[in-house]
Formats: structure tokens, sequence, C-alpha cells
């Protein structure tokens, strides 16, 4: 594996400890600082102004590190973002904490930068397992991170905070002394407002026919992704009387067999079945698994299906590489940015729409949340026929 896919690959699980230590306390401080009862309110607004700043400034990012490079807009996301989450840890009025939460939006584009550095780094024929890899690593962060947030938030509500400014400022030396260039910028590339515009992007990236199913597949999986975050606390405590460990436990089950999937399934599924098929199969998995999980009865289901569901991690991984191969290299910040804002558009709209659809069914039939989510998923069948197959040719041992 070379020496820049570890940096960035490092620098990518790091970012995402630094997101998730501050999830299990973020709405203690919340009352600590707000003095207010129930804040439930208020941090669906603090979530969803987080997914829009995002949903904003990914493209932003994206066409900055096609034009300045990508090591110069990653080092000011991160030092964005460490000097945000000391803002956030010792905030001492409310207004600051939303302050800090709509920076914290800002910065989490760098994701964006982060997936085009790996594009610029890769051939066509490397991409699908590297970014599996690039999902392992950020979903081995998010099994990490609310556990030592959660860990640390016992003995101070602020340390969590304190450990993500930490991450980020030593996310920060590792890309300043470590991390080489991955694509120059342009020879007197400039800032103006066009650049800035960030409906730009997305309006350019339609303007690609070849992209277009691609993107409503891409807006589809996450949008029926976010069911996981929003539901599966309430559905497994009203159909299983499960505690909070008992959830943690069926999450991390989750999370590692997601993780592993994509970190070692990836690169072998592409390079038999094409990136296309690879799409196809995982998206199948994944379907099949919230079909059976609709149904289940017992909680040992839930455990039993975490490997099914890792399955289909496979797909987004292939998805991604089949995007990239639709534009030049000159253009993959920007693309990427386009796809990162897609991502934050369907965290803000998916959980709101899936609470309201469980409130609905919780009382008679829980399980059916489950199939609405394989309903959308189905969504995406005719779109898929659409997608032409280019089949990989790189050996599934190598990186």
């Amino acid at each position: 594996m070379n020496k820049p896919l570890v940096v960035i690959l490092a620098a990518v699980v790091l970012d995402s400890i630094g997101i998730g230590l501050i999830f299990p306390v973020l709405p203690a401080l919340l009352r600590d600082v707000g003095h207010l009862s129930d804040v439930a309110t208020l941090l669906g607004l603090m979530l969803a102004l987080y997914s829009a700043c995002q949903f904003l400034f990914s493209p932003v990012l994206g066409v900055l590190s096609d034009r300045f490079g990508r090591r110069p807009v990653l080092l000011i996301s991160l030092a964005g973002a460490a000097i945000d989450y000391l803002i956030m840890a010792f905030a001492p009025q409310l207004w600051m904490l939303v302050l800090g939460r709509a920076i914290s939006g800002i910065t989490s584009a760098n994701m964006a930068v982060a997936t085009a550095y790996i594009t610029d780094i890769s051939t066509e024929e490397e991409r699908a397992k590297r970014f599996g890899l690039f999902h392992a690593m950020f979903g081995i962060g998010f099994i990490i991170g609310p556990v030592l947030g959660g860990l640390l938030g016992d003995i101070w509500v602020r340390a969590p905070f304190i450990a993500a400014a930490t991450l980020n400022a030593f996310n920060f030396a590792l890309a300043l002394f470590v991390l080489p260039e991955s694509r120059r910028g342009e020879a007197g590339a400039r800032v103006d407002f066009e650049t800035l515009n960030p409906f730009k992007p997305l309006a350019w990236a339609f303007t690609f026919a070849a992209l277009i199913p691609m993107m409503a597949i891409f807006v589809i999986m996450n949008f029926v992704g976010t069911m996981y975050g929003t539901i599966w606390a309430l559905f497994s405590e009203d159909s299983f009387g499960w505690s909070g460990l008992m959830i943690g436990l069926s999450l991390g089950a989750f999370g590692v067999c997601h993780a592993g999937a994509q970190a070692f399934l990836t690169g072998p599924a592409v390079s038999k079945l094409g990136e296309r098929w690879a799409l196809i199969v995982g998206m199948a998995c994944e379907l099949t698994a919230l079909l059976i999980l609709g149904m289940a009865t017992q909680g040992w289901v839930l455990f039993a299906l975490a490997p099914l569901f890792a399955l289909g991690g496979v797909g987004m991984p292939a998805l991604q590489s089949l995007v990239t191969a639709q534009v030049g290299p000159d253009k993959q910040g920007q693309l990427q940015g386009v796809l990162a804002s897609l991502v934050s558009l369907a965290a803000v709209f998916g959980p709101l729409f899936f609470s309201f659809s469980y409130f609905a069914v919780q009382g008679t039939w829980p399980g059916l949340i489950w199939m609405i989510g394989a309903a959308i998923y189905l969504l995406a069948l005719p779109l898929m026929l659409g997608i032409k197959r280019r089949p990989a040719t790189v050996p599934a041992g190598t990186i």
C-alpha cells in the first residue's frame, strides 16, 4: 500500500473519530449551556444545521481543491475544525455552540477533498477497492469515536470536545508534514463569486447524462442509510425491550461487519463482477436484510443480519468508482464536492422522513419502517438498468 494512501486513510480515521467523539455528550452539553430540560428540538435543529452547512460547502471546497490543490484546502479545514472544537469545549453561551456546530458542518466538508485525493492517486481499476477502504476507515472511526466520547463524557461533559480538537490538531500536523500534494493547483487560480457559488457544481453535474442515474442511486442509498441512526435504537427498544448496552453492542456488530466488508470484500467483488454488478449485488443484499428485519420477532435476528447488511456495504464504493470514471482528473474535486453535498442533503431530510414514518407505524407494526426503506431501495432498480458495465482488471490482492 503506498504512503500517500496510508496517510490519507489515517487522516480519515482521525477525522471520523473526532466527529463521533461528541455525539454521546452533545445533548448533555446543550442542557448545561442552554439551561434547558428538553433539548430534543434544539438537537434536531443543530443536526440539520450541520448537514445544511455541509451541503452548501462541500461543492465549494471541492472546486477550491481543483483550483488550488488538495493539501491547502485540507489544511485550512483541519485547522478550522480544531479551533471550532475548542470554541465548543469552552463555550459559555448557547449561541456559541450553535455557531460552532455550523463551523463543524463547514469543515466536515473536507471529506470531499479527501475522496478527491484518493481519486487522484488511484487508477480507475483501483478506485473501487480504495473507496471501500475509505468507507471502512470512516466506519471504524465512527465505532471508536462514540465509545471514547461516552467514556470521556462521564469524566467531564466538555472533555470529548477537547479530545476532538486535539485529534484535529494532530491530523493537521500529519497533513502538513507527511501528506504529499496529489494534484497541483491551476496557475493564476482566483476565487470569485462563481467559484464560491455552491449550486453551480450541482448544475454542472447534471450536464453529464451518464451521471444523472448514478447520482439518483447515490441519493437513494444515502437516504435509506439514514434509517439506521434514526430508527435502530427506537425499534430495538419497542420490539425487543433492549437496554442501551444491547443497542450499543448491536450497532457495534453492525459497524465492525460493515467496515470489514468494505475494506476486504470490495476489491475482490469488483474484480470478479465489475463495478455495476458489485453495486447490484450489494444493494440486493441490503434490500434482503431490510425485508427480513421488517419481519423479525426475536432480537438475535438483528445480530444474525449484520453480515448480510455488511455485504450491502460493497455497493457504495462500487458506485463511487463508476461515478468518478465519468469526469476527468481536473474535475474530481468538484465531483466529490457534489457527491458530499448530496450525502448532506440526504442527512437533512432522511431522519425527518423516517422519524415521522416510524411514529406513524410504531403502535401497529414497528417493523413496517424497514419495509418502507426496502420499497425506497426498489426505486433504484430501473435506474441501475441504464448504467453500463465497466469491468475491473486489477487483481484482487493489490491496492
